[in-house]
């Protein structure tokens, strides 16, 4: 959107914003997700819980012929898994999930999300805004009973996103919620296929958000304080802090990229996402959660992955 209406409504998010509880932001969203029910929907009917009114789809992306490969099948079912990001928090409204704008289930023509791409007919989002990988395995179960063709996973953010650095989640116990996570699916759904979003990258968020006034002024009402806390502290003791964080990030990555290797129906992105630059117009006025158009950046990289003929080579 042009600079002057990002300001204005930026603006008006942050005068809303300070009459509401804060809690409501702490992480990446905490908290139930309003819906988030997982009821299938199919696209132009409106009868999915938490997905949006009725719309009409848009026309599915090309797809590779059926058949080629494992792979290169579109896909006739879609769950999704995750956090705040997969609910489409603050894409369309204030302190909100918007499950239509997600980039993984959702119906917005605009961000022609994964399950848009391919045109399924059913879909579900089990993501819920605060979810950490702890979350993940019952997530998953509910996922897997719905017996989707394919599933998608992005989790990570908010384990590393804390108050303080020593609250993040070891990296040892990461992987093993990330492992009981897959095993819950194999255990319903042995043949589905995965697609694992890397987690983005934290650091590089503060640095493109932390020039914005609006948006470090909403980052000390308590978005992710362990990257995101004294924005503007460029001391050593701020420095080691969000290199710890970023260390972290990077660490778990390797376990999303890991485990997942271990699986030959699983797809890890290769580190796209987390290598992806994100602009100020493809993050909400909360200069954290992508907007609408940065949801769409993540369904053409999670399309992309899961339609190429050979998985990505193995990066963060």
């Amino acid at each position: 959107m042009p600079a002057v209406n990002k300001r204005s409504a930026a603006a008006r998010w942050v005068a809303a914003f300070l009459v509401l509880a804060v809690g409501a932001l702490a992480g990446c969203g905490s908290g139930p997700a309003p819906g988030g029910t997982g009821t299938a929907t199919r696209p132009g009917t409106g009868t999915g819980t938490g997905t949006g009114a009725a719309t009409s789809g848009p026309s599915p992306s090309p797809s590779p012929s059926a058949g080629t490969s494992l792979w290169g099948r579109s896909p006739a079912s879609l769950a999704a898994v995750g956090d705040s990001i997969t609910r489409g928090f603050d894409a369309c409204d204030l302190l909100a999930d918007c499950p239509e704008a997600s980039w993984a289930t959702g119906t917005d023509k605009r961000v022609n999300s994964l399950a848009s791409r391919f045109g399924v007919a059913h879909r579900w989002n089990f993501a819920r805004s605060g979810a950490r990988v702890a979350d993940l395995p019952e997530q998953m179960a509910r996922a897997a009973a719905q017996r989707p063709e394919l599933v998608t996973v992005m989790v990570g953010a908010n384990d590393a996103c804390r108050d303080t650095t020593d609250l993040m989640t070891p990296v040892a116990d990461f992987r093993a919620s990330f492992e009981q996570a897959m095993r819950r699916l194999r255990a319903t759904a042995p043949e589905a296929r995965v697609y694992v979003s890397s987690v983005p990258d934290l650091q590089r968020l503060w640095s493109t958000g932390r020039g914005n006034a609006i948006g470090a002024r909403i980052w000390e009402l308590g978005l992710c304080r362990s990257m995101l806390g004294d924005a503007h502290d460029l001391g050593a003791s701020a420095e080691q802090r969000r290199a710890r964080v970023h260390a972290r990030v990077v660490a778990y990555n390797t376990v999303l990229r890991d485990v997942c290797a271990e699986d030959p129906r699983c797809r890890y992105d290769g580190g796209a996402v987390f290598a992806y630059r994100f602009s100020a117009e493809q993050l909400s006025p909360d200069w954290f959660h992508p907007s609408k158009d940065g949801q769409q950046r993540l369904a053409e990289i999670a399309y992309r992955t899961v339609t190429a003929p050979e998985a990505p080579s193995q990066g963060e």
